[in-house]
């Protein structure tokens, strides 16, 4: 693929966020809209072009705080089967022209698109063999990691809670790291880490 071609991007917002309690924590409102639409803002801002969201739990909820915005919603039947399955689901949707797309937990409220561009960069230069994966400073594995099309078929058939992160094991020499402030890649888990969320936009 030529190093223009599109970026694309698979977004999970299907798990029941038990952790958070009753409530479905990419619904709350954080930044001044629902954090699954913040997490979509940011990937659009930051260059990806095909954006599809993989449903599950509270479907119709997710879909209309979606309303108005540029991505599909694909509805996996088989959600409660884990992170796998929903990858699995998403990455089968996204166009032919796409030559990578990213994996995105959907309740990633601190992300920037000025990382999400930077990603895309490193793997528009590093070729289509590159597995893009960003890291805290002191070089834990984080997400959203961005896979090159020739690793389409491996996502395709995940299914469980185990999501992708074997595959990258499998394939380590092909991973190009990318140093990311850590706090950016933090995820939303409890409504502890809400409140501390809302106080970091607050400032």
């Amino acid at each position: 693929m030529p190093p223009e071609a599109p970026t694309a991007a698979v977004v999970l917002a299907a798990g029941a966020s038990r952790r958070f309690g009753e409530a479905n924590k990419l619904l709350v409102p954080i930044d001044g809209r629902p954090l699954i639409s913040r997490t979509v803002d940011v990937l659009r801002e930051g260059g990806v072009e095909d954006i599809v969201v993989v449903t599950g739990w509270n479907r119709g909820a997710i879909e209309a705080a979606l309303q108005g915005k540029h991505v599909r919603c694909i509805h996996n039947a088989a959600w409660e089967r884990g992170m796998g399955a929903s990858i699995a689901v998403g990455i089968a949707t996204v166009g032919p022209e796409a030559s990578a797309s990213f994996v995105v937990p959907g309740d990633m409220a601190f992300l920037t698109p000025a990382s999400v561009r930077l990603l895309i960069d490193v793997s528009r230069k590093g070729g289509a063999a590159s597995i893009v994966v960003p890291t805290t400073l002191e070089g834990a594995q984080r997400n959203p990691v961005l896979w090159p099309r020739r690793h389409f078929d491996a996502l395709r058939i995940l299914g469980g809670d185990a999501g992708a992160k074997s595959l990258l094991e499998n394939w380590a020499t092909e991973c190009r790291m990318v140093a990311i402030d850590g706090g950016e890649l933090a995820d939303i888990d409890t409504v502890a880490e809400l409140v501390a969320a809302r106080a970091h936009f607050e400032r």
